[in-house]
């Protein structure tokens, strides 16, 4: 299983939790190479679409930018790891309300990436492994490597979220376990429970409010 199955499996049981039933419409922003949620998404009744320049050439995707995609409302979206990466962040969420549908649903994963102390890097360094990984060059050059990336930190994103919508959930959990060979996110809650290292994956929940333009 690759880390990006690893993540997917991880994190389906906690997006079931805040969707509303199927067959609602569900948009995966940033879906990547492996279709995101989709497959479990339609697997489960959704009526799914998922969208990202590297989308599965496959039905029920659309390669293009989310900005440039066709879409009609839906009553759900899901950003995973998509939004600390782009431009624009604000730019992003505005298209996410412009897309949802009055009251629709608003799912984020994301990296709080101010939250990667030297504690858990150390964490991460101990448990990579041999296989080449995107922690090799953060591991080597935290900061450089995050001024490099021009990545978004997470307070900022929940920030620009609040702002657009009402917060229905913000917990920080486990992230870096998907790409530690041996680790299980079990593992990696259990080193945050002890203070060993910091809860770096933000799941945020949101609804578009009903009187909210789009």
């Amino acid at each position: 299983m690759t880390s990006g199955e690893r993540w997917l499996a991880a994190l389906w049981p906690v997006l079931q939790q805040h969707l509303p039933g199927p067959p609602a419409s569900v948009l995966d922003l940033g879906c990547g190479p492996l279709g995101g949620f989709v497959p479990m998404l339609r697997a489960a009744g959704y009526d799914a679409v998922g969208i990202d320049p590297k989308a599965p050439e496959e039905a029920h995707y659309q390669r293009v930018e989310f900005e440039r995609a066709d879409l009609q409302p839906v009553d759900a979206v899901v950003a995973s790891t998509s939004l600390h990466h782009v431009a624009d962040p604000a730019d992003v969420i505005d298209h996410v309300m412009g897309t949802l549908a009055p009251g629709g649903t608003v799912v984020v994963f994301e990296w709080a990436s101010e939250r990667f102390d030297e504690p858990t890097a150390r964490w991460c360094s101990e448990r990579l492994g041999t296989n080449e990984s995107w922690l090799d060059g953060l591991l080597e050059d935290p900061r450089g490597w995050l001024e490099r990336e021009g990545l978004h930190g997470g307070d900022m994103l929940v920030r620009l979220l609040d702002e657009r919508l009402e917060r229905r959930a913000l917990t920080y959990g486990p992230y870096f376990f998907a790409d530690l060979p041996e680790t299980t996110e079990a593992d990696e809650q259990a080193a945050i429970d002890a203070g060993q290292i910091q809860a770096s994956r933000i799941d945020y929940v949101g609804t578009r409010p009903r009187n909210a333009h789009a």
